[in-house]
C-alpha cells in the first residue's frame, strides 16, 4: 500500500519536473515570459509531492498538503487568463496531471491513516468526499480556462459562482416556487398516499392482486406524458407540478412498503399471535418497524424523483418563475451560466433533502444491521 502511495507521488513529481526542465514546452509565451511564470504552481506541487512521499502523517502534514495542492492548482487558471498563449502549452497540462495524481495520493494516504488510527476518524472521514468534489471543480476551472472553452458550451465554475451571487434574488424565487411550493407538498402527499394504500393492499388480497400490477404499469409512464396532462387539469401554477410529484412518488412508496410489510419472518408473526395480538397491533409493533428500511429507501428515492419531476413539469407551463422555467428560457437565451447556477441550486437542494432523510433514517432504524454496520 505504501508503494502505491509513493508511486502516485513519484508520478506527480515527475510531471512537475518534466514541465520545469523543458520550458520550451510552455508555448509561444515562453519567448517573452519563460517558465518562471509557472514558479508558484511548480513549487507548490513539488512540495506537496515531497509530503506525499513520506511514510507517516502527523496531523499537520495533510493540512500542509492540502494548502500546497490547492494553492498551486488555483494559480493555474489565473495564469491562463493573464498569459493565454502559455496556457496552451504542455507544461500547463503537465501541472494539471500532477495535481490530479497528488490529489489522488492525498485521498489514498488520508484513508489509510484513518484506518490505521493515526488520524481521528470522527470528522476526518468527510474530508475525502469534500476534497474530491473540490478537486473536480478546480480541474473544471483549469480545463475551461486553459483550453479556452467557449462559455456558451461550458462556463467555468468561477463564472457560475459569479452568476449565483448576481442572480441570488432570482434563484431564491425559483427555489421557493419549485422546491417549497411544488416538491415539498407533492412529496408529502405522494409518500403518505403510497404508505396508506400499501397498508390497504396488504390488508386486502383483492387489492394486492389488482392494484399492484396497475401500479407497476403507471410507474413506467414517462414524465413528459404526465406533465402536460397535469398542467391541463390543475393549471399553470405550482398545483400541477405538485400533482406530477405525487404521481412520481406514489408508486415507489407503494411497492417498497408492500415489500417491507412482508419482511417480518413467520417466526416473529407466530410470536405476536401467541401474545394474542390483533392485526393492527402486529402491524404497528412488528411489521411497520420491520418495513422501516424499505420505507426509508422509498423516501430517499422519492427525494430525488420529486425534484426532477417538478423541474421537468415546469417545461410544459408555469408562471414566469421556477427552476424549470429558468433553465428552459436560459438555454433559449444562451445564458448558460444562469442555467448552470440553477442546476447547482437544484443539486444542493436535492442533496440536502436526501441527506436529511438519511439522517432521520439512521435515527429511526438504528437497530437495523446496515445502520449498526455503518456506525462500526
Amino acid at each position: 500500500m505504501i508503494f502505491h502511495h509513493r508511486l502516485l507521488a513519484t508520478l506527480g513529481l515527475a510531471f512537475v519536473i518534466f514541465g520545469v526542465l523543458m520550458p520550451e514546452l510552455v508555448g509561444e509565451g515562453s519567448v517573452q515570459h519563460g517558465w518562471p511564470v509557472f514558479l508558484v504552481p511548480m513549487v507548490g506541487l513539488f512540495l506537496a509531492g515531497i509530503i506525499g512521499l513520506l511514510t507517516r502523517w502527523s496531523l499537520l502534514e495533510p493540512i500542509a498538503s492540502l494548502v500546497l495542492l490547492f494553492g498551486a492548482a488555483l494559480s493555474l487558471p489565473g495564469m491562463a487568463t493573464a498569459y493565454p498563449d502559455m496556457a496552451m502549452g504542455p507544461a500547463y497540462w503537465l501541472y494539471l496531471a500532477a495535481f490530479w495524481l497528488l490529489s489522488w495520493n492525498f485521498a489514498e494516504r488520508l484513508s489509510a491513516a484513518i484506518r490505521a488510527g493515526r488520524l481521528p476518524h470522527t470528522g476526518t472521514d468527510i474530508v475525502i468526499p469534500i476534497v474530491f468534489g473540490a478537486v473536480l471543480l478546480v480541474m473544471w476551472e483549469i480545463v475551461t480556462r486553459g483550453a479556452r472553452v467557449p462559455p456558451v458550451l461550458l462556463p467555468a465554475p468561477s463564472a457560475i459562482a459569479a452568476q449565483l451571487g448576481n442572480s441570488a434574488s432570482i434563484l431564491w424565487a425559483d427555489f421557493i416556487q419549485t422546491f417549497v411550493k411544488s416538491v415539498i407538498p407533492g412529496y408529502i402527499i405522494g409518500c403518505l398516499a403510497g404508505l396508506v394504500v400499501a397498508i390497504a393492499v396488504d390488508r386486502s388480497p383483492f387489492l394486492k392482486a389488482g392494484l399492484l400490477p396497475i401500479g407497476n404499469f403507471m410507474s413506467a409512464l414517462p414524465i413528459i406524458g404526465i406533465a402536460p396532462i397535469m398542467v391541463m387539469w390543475f393549471g399553470f401554477d405550482w398545483q400541477s407540478k405538485a400533482a406530477v410529484v405525487v404521481a412520481m412518488t406514489f408508486f415507489p412508496m407503494l411497492v417498497n412498503t408492500v415489500a417491507g410489510l412482508n419482511a417480518a419472518s413467520s417466526i416473529e408473526r407466530d410470536l405476536m399471535r401467541t401474545y394474542a395480538a390483533n392485526y393492527w397491533q402486529t402491524l404497528l409493533k412488528l411489521r411497520l418497524p420491520a418495513a422501516g428500511p424499505f420505507i426509508f429507501n422509498a423516501l430517499k428515492i422519492n427525494s430525488t424523483l420529486a425534484l426532477i419531476g417538478a423541474i421537468v413539469a415546469e417545461f410544459f407551463g408555469t408562471p414566469v418563475v421556477g427552476m424549470g422555467f429558468r433553465i428552459s428560457t436560459g438555454v433559449g437565451r444562451l445564458a448558460i451560466d444562469l442555467v448552470w447556477a440553477e442546476i447547482a441550486v437544484a443539486a444542493v437542494a436535492g442533496s440536502a433533502f436526501y441527506g436529511v432523510i438519511a439522517l432521520i433514517e439512521r435515527g429511526v432504524t438504528f437497530w437495523h444491521p446496515s445502520v449498526r454496520g455503518g456506525r462500526a
